[in-house]
């Protein structure tokens, strides 16, 4: 029998105020172990594009509508996830409204780039916002 990674796609959420001033991104607090915090993200259903997965996960662990902007990265190292191997399409999403956590997402709330607690992220999720920050300031 053939074993390939497990799929998942990670949303960077962009949040925008009602007059269009960046205001951070959405991060999520677990639900489930690995308990912390999180990018908003899950699996790719079978017969699902990655492109609808990212906008299916967003509505079902933050509640709501994201326009995907555009792909981020793709993350791979087998070490990401100490559950097993599982390879993340990472997409930039933007979103305006309040988050509200729900699904596999007990919380969910937008911080500033500048006030991330690196320490508190699970997965690799703090090397992705990380490259993602730099990118910001580039």
């Amino acid at each position: 029998m053939i074993q390939t990674p497990f799929l998942a796609v990670d949303g960077i959420v962009e949040m925008y105020s009602s007059t269009g001033e960046f205001e951070g991104i959405v991060l999520i607090e677990r639900l489930n172990t690995p308990r912390g915090l999180a990018l908003p993200g899950g699996f790719v259903d079978i017969g699902e594009t990655v492109e609808s997965a990212v906008v299916r996960e967003m509505k079902e662990e933050i509640s709501l509508d994201v326009t995907r902007n555009s792909l981020f990265g793709v993350y791979s190292d087998p070490a990401r996830d100490s559950r097993f191997h599982c390879v993340s399409i990472v997409y930039i999403c933007k979103a305006s409204g309040t988050p509200k956590g729900a699904d596999d997402a007990k919380e969910a709330f937008v911080y500033r780039l500048e006030d991330i607690p690196y320490g508190k992220l699970v997965f690799d999720h703090a090397r992705i916002i990380r490259d993602y920050c730099s990118t910001k300031q580039a």
